[in-house]
């Protein structure tokens, strides 16, 4: 796959089937969900195609916050901390994650694992054109909720609560990435909030440690987190114990690679937008290999005549890459 057209699927959302490893049997605290084999006449059935689920988690954060930002060194990007992923990937080596998606990634020399790792530890070019046009256009965010929907870094989010989101919830597709990028780069922004960042490397993370009867800084009270596939995440969002309401803004980058998965895409926007919500979707025009692309996503919108979209931003740079707002048809 060129370079420049490799999928970015933070959290890779979309992919909430995928091939799955036979070698382990789901557990009670699995992170996927038993395997269900294909229902066919014994006489004439196929060898058995096995296919799981990742099933939806919510994570938390610890009254120590100063344990998430344990071990990580921090940087900036764009006026907003984030850990350095190769340290991450670094410390991940040794399998001490259940999805052990680093040592996976690095074995079969790919950034994305269908199924397995959805590109999370990166941070994929579109993240920085959707930023961009954020900023551009003036995008309010004050007393809405926001979800960043395949978050990876979760700079999305974050660029949602320094305008004053009411709530904001990240969803990423590993719990991996969820856990050691995504929360920690929450937590960096929220307790060097009001500290201007600028662009000097290796920054280390507040060496005094909060202590545990300490309540989190306000911003932090507002952030969920999650990691699961779209349709289970959907579910789990809408009928847990503390469901939540439908978001005002939702906002996802590079996450309509693949046209196998636009239908678990659209479901899950339908399900969660408010009714007069907006989403801002970033994607380039097409992703080689995969064939998905912005007007091929765009096409499916008008096929399944639920929402309207419009191109509201053009980036002309490298490979053509485009924002798109998507709505309902019968919205304000």
């Amino acid at each position: 796959m060129e370079a420049e057209a490799q999928p970015r699927v933070p959290g890779g959302g979309g992919l909430s089937a995928a091939a799955c490893d036979e070698s382990k049997e789901p557990s009670a605290h699995s992170e996927t969900e038993p395997c269900s084999p294909t229902h066919e006449h014994p006489e004439t059935r196929l060898p058995e195609k096995k296919v799981c689920i990742k099933a939806a988690k919510e994570h938390y954060i610890p009254a120590d916050v100063s344990k998430v930002l344990e071990n990580k060194i921090l940087e900036t990007v764009s006026g907003l901390y984030y850990v350095n992923m190769s340290v991450v990937e670094l410390t991940c080596q040794d399998g001490i994650h259940e999805e052990d998606i680093v040592s996976k990634s690095v074995s079969s020399h790919s950034d994305l694992i269908p199924g397995v790792y959805e590109g999370g530890l990166k941070i994929w070019e579109c993240t920085y054109d959707l930023m961009d046009f954020l900023s551009e256009a003036k995008i309010q965010f004050a007393n809405k909720t926001v979800l960043d929907l395949g978050c990876g870094a979760g700079l999305l989010g974050i660029v949602a609560l320094r305008g004053n989101a009411e709530k904001v919830h990240f969803q990423d597709y590993n719990s991996t990435v969820i856990e050691e990028i995504t929360m920690p780069n929450v937590v960096a922004n929220c307790i060097n909030d009001g500290n201007k960042a600028d662009d000097r490397k290796n920054i280390k993370p507040p060496s005094k440690k909060r202590k545990k009867s300490e309540c989190l800084p306000d911003k932090l009270t507002k952030c969920r987190f999650f990691s699961g596939g779209w349709s289970e995440i959907s579910q789990f969002l809408l009928s847990s114990s503390k469901p939540c309401s439908k978001y005002d803004l939702i906002l996802t980058s590079e996450t309509i690679y693949n046209p196998n998965y636009y239908g678990a895409l659209h479901d899950t926007l339908a399900q969660l937008l408010a009714k007069n919500g907006r989403v801002y979707l970033a994607s380039k025009v097409h992703y080689f290999g995969v064939g998905g692309g912005t007007y091929l996503f765009e096409k499916f919108l008008e096929e399944r005549k639920v929402f309207r979209s419009s191109i509201v931003k053009e980036v002309e740079e490298g490979l053509k890459r485009f924002i798109l707002e998507i709505a309902f048809k019968d919205s304000t």
